[in-house]
Formats: C-alpha cells, sequence, structure tokens
C-alpha cells in the first residue's frame, strides 16, 4: 500500500490528450516535433506496453509525464493530478526506472534506498529497505558501493530506487536491457505481484515478445504520433494470418491440386506450406485438402502471427505510414 494515499481513486491512472513537444531550433536544423497530439489513456490496474522504434517519441512522453521535460502543448494527468497545476501530487504518484544508469558509484544500494525514501519525505518506520532489496535481488550486495556492482545489478537498482515510496503508477523504460535471464525472470515475477496488487505498470521494451506476454494492452507510437492502441488480442488479430507448413510422406514434383486454392507452395518436395487468414479458412480444411489429394501427414507445424509481425507492419515506411522520421530521431 502507497504510503502517500490519494484522496481519490481515478479510473485512469495515466492520461494525455493532445499532448504536444516541440524542440527548439538548433544548430541551423529547424525545431524538432517529437510528439504530435499523443491522446493516451491507461486504465488502473493495467499492465500497458508503450512500444515504438528508437526515436518514435517514447522516452519524450515519459520524461514528460515524470516531470523532466516541459510539454509544449496539450494535457497530462498521473493518478488524477495534472502534471503542472498538480505537480507535487502527480510525482509522489508516479515511480520510474531509466534507460540510463544514472547512479552515484560511492553509494551502497541500502543507502541509496534510505535517500531516494528521504526525498519523498518518507518517515523511517515507513521505510521498506530491506522489503525493496530483496524484491530486486540485491539483499547480498545491499552494502557493497554501486560502482562494485554488475551492469544488470545496477539496472535492478534502478527498479529499487523506482519501487521506495510505493507509487500506484510504475513506469519501467527499458527495465530488462542487459538483464541475464534468471534475473529478467525474478525481476518479471515481483513486477507482475505488484500489478496483481493494484500498481499500474507502464512498460517500453525492445524484447517485444515480454510486451505480448505480460501486458493487457499495447500502444505503439511512431514518428511522434500514436498510431495503435488495444487490448493485447485485438492488436494480434489484426494480420488475420497463420501459417502451416505440412511434411508428407512422399516427394512431390508439383503442388498438389486441391491445395492451389490456399495459396500452397511446395518446399522440398515434401514441405507444403501454407498461409491462411483464420477468419476465413481454418486449419481442418487445409488438412482434409491434403486427404483428398491422397497423400499421408507425417508432421504438421503451425505459426500465427505475432507482435513482432504487427509491429513491423504498422511501423515500416516513412511518416505517411506513420515510420519514424529522422527528426524525431534526433529529438529523443
Amino acid at each position: 500500500m502507497s504510503y502517500f494515499t490519494a484522496p481519490r481513486e481515478p479510473d485512469l491512472a495515466l492520461e494525455t490528450v493532445g499532448l504536444e513537444k516541440t524542440y527548439a531550433a538548433s544548430a541551423g536544423d529547424g525545431p524538432k516535433h517529437a510528439l504530435k497530439g499523443v491522446s493516451l489513456a491507461v486504465p488502473k490496474g493495467s499492465f500497458f506496453a508503450l512500444l515504438g522504434p528508437n526515436g518514435a517519441g517514447k522516452s519524450t512522453l515519459i520524461n514528460i509525464l515524470a516531470g523532466l521535460v516541459i510539454k509544449s502543448g496539450g494535457e497530462a494527468r498521473v493518478w488524477g493530478y495534472d502534471i503542472e497545476a498538480e505537480m507535487r501530487a502527480a510525482r509522489r504518484s508516479i515511480g520510474v526506472v531509466p534507460q540510463e544508469l544514472n547512479l552515484d558509484p560511492f553509494f551502497t544500494p541500502r543507502e541509496m534506498l534510505e535517500m531516494q525514501a528521504g526525498l519523498y519525505g518518507l518517515p523511517k518506520p515507513a521505510r521498506r529497505t530491506a522489503e525493496v532489496l530483496d524484491a530486486v535481488g540485491l539483499t547480498d550486495k545491499a552494502d557493497a558501493y554501486a560502482r562494485s556492482l554488475s551492469g544488470g545489478m545496477r539496472r535492478r537498482l534502478l527498479v529499487g530506487k523506482a519501487m521506495v515510496h510505493s507509487p500506484p503508477v510504475l513506469i519501467l523504460d527499458e527495465p530488462s536491457a542487459g538483464v541475464d535471464v534468471d534475473l529478467r525472470r525474478q525481476l518479471w515475477t515481483h513486477v507482475k505481484r505488484m500489478n496483481a496488487a493494484g500498481t499500474t505498470v507502464l512498460l517500453t521494451t525492445h524484447y517485444l515478445e515480454e510486451a505480448e506476454a505480460m501486458c493487457d494492452t499495447i500502444a505503439i507510437i511512431n514518428h511522434g504520433r500514436l498510431i495503435a492502441c488495444e487490448p493485447t488480442p485485438t492488436l494480434l488479430g489484426r494480420l488475420d494470418s497463420k501459417q502451416m507448413v505440412i511434411t508428407v510422406d512422399q516427394d512431390l514434383d508439383a503442388l498438389p491440386a486441391p491445395l492451389v486454392q490456399f495459396g500452397g507452395v511446395l518446399e522440398n518436395g515434401r514441405r507444403i506450406c501454407v498461409s491462411y487468414a483464420p477468419s476465413r479458412i481454418d486449419a481442418g480444411q487445409v488438412l482434409a485438402a491434403v486427404a483428398e489429394a491422397g497423400l499421408t501427414v507425417v508432421d504438421v507445424t503451425t505459426r500465427e502471427a505475432d507482435l513482432e509481425d504487427i509491429f513491423v507492419r504498422l511501423t515500416q515506411g516513412g511518416p505517411e505510414a506513420g515510420g519514424a522520421g529522422p527528426e524525431e530521431a534526433a529529438a529523443e
């Protein structure tokens, strides 16, 4: 439970309306338009992914919510608090794990968490330093200087710093970059536990399989514009595409006639690759066509469209297609 109990329980943990950010011209270049009218609603208690290519505007959006970048226009609220009119309450309601490893090398993890708790005004009895150290797997390194920690340990320490005041909203900006598989699993176990207990989590990551597996809603930002924001199953269903590879019991010289209607492709003599739309054709129809051709199935593998396929489809191309342009890459 958060020490800073909000007097209200908003429906939306994070909200932006027409959010704009334009960086001033510099070094002979024109203004950099990093965000272009982004309206985003993150429901309370959700595990929400914000995805996009490098330079798409993700970090700019997060830094505005965290109070590190001043918006050029639009509105933004954290836990129902306006980030400008109710700045202190908004900042108390959010914890941010940044991409950069910004740690003082001469402090120990225990000292850093204690200092961070003090900055938020937490009295000593309300501090959870030992609990947070255990959650991020740093109990045995609690009194070692930060300079002696590995890159993965330093990133976990950043997660701990964001958690000390038990904010209702936690933003993870590439939290698992440079973290090995075991430690990543430990980190996600704790984050999922926090989310189950009511903490709203906003995740940015380039590990798209993480977002697909854990997040209930996925938004994609590109070229400073929000180009998708849907429940994960809905977004994954956009391509309506599935691939089936069927291995048969004999070599073939050509694709059997019953499979031509499915646009099948013959590979290596015995493998037939069929791509189809699950909304119109089911796997049974394809297998029935194989049987009609008098063939025996030896093996079948299937592959459905995943988040990477959707991501590439939505973000490829230039600004007109939502693709990232050079000015956004420079601005972020």
